[in-house]
């Protein structure tokens, strides 16, 4: 008869402390700013080790994947329709395409830092509209 093979088990890591679970928590929605790799890595390493780090993470990282895709469309219309516009000679169009990009982009910047804030005051931040990809 054979023996059982025991795999060796990787112990738990320590939960979070209050304070720590608090500042992965924003640095969660503050890194937004740097577009969705700070959420997602915070998601995937941490949010088994605080449940405030878990919520504020998805709910950081269900915003940058809706903003990405958003961004890319936006990037894609404007980049078609610009284009367009260009060839018949109304390039300044394509300067409107610009403004509202960088706007798209500062309304990621303000939701992040809102969020980031609201967060280290001891809340929690749901973003005005994102798709809930991560439940």
């Amino acid at each position: 008869m054979t023996e059982p093979t025991h795999q060796p088990v990787a112990p738990q890591p320590a939960p979070l402390s209050a304070t720590d679970d608090k500042l992965w928590a924003s640095l969660a929605h503050f890194g937004g700013i740097l577009w969705i790799l700070p959420s997602l890595i915070i998601f995937l390493v941490l949010k088994d080790r605080g449940e405030r780090t878990r919520v504020e993470s998805k709910e950081a990282l269900n915003w940058q994947i809706t903003f990405l895709i958003v961004w890319i469309l936006w990037q894609i219309v404007s980049g078609i329709v610009g284009g367009l516009f260009t060839l018949v000679g109304a390039g300044g169009v394509t300067i409107l395409f610009g403004l509202v990009s960088f706007l798209l982009y500062a309304a990621n910047l303000v939701f992040s830092i809102l969020g980031g804030v609201r967060v280290q005051q001891g809340g929690s931040y749901r973003y005005p509209f994102a798709f809930r990809f991560i439940r």
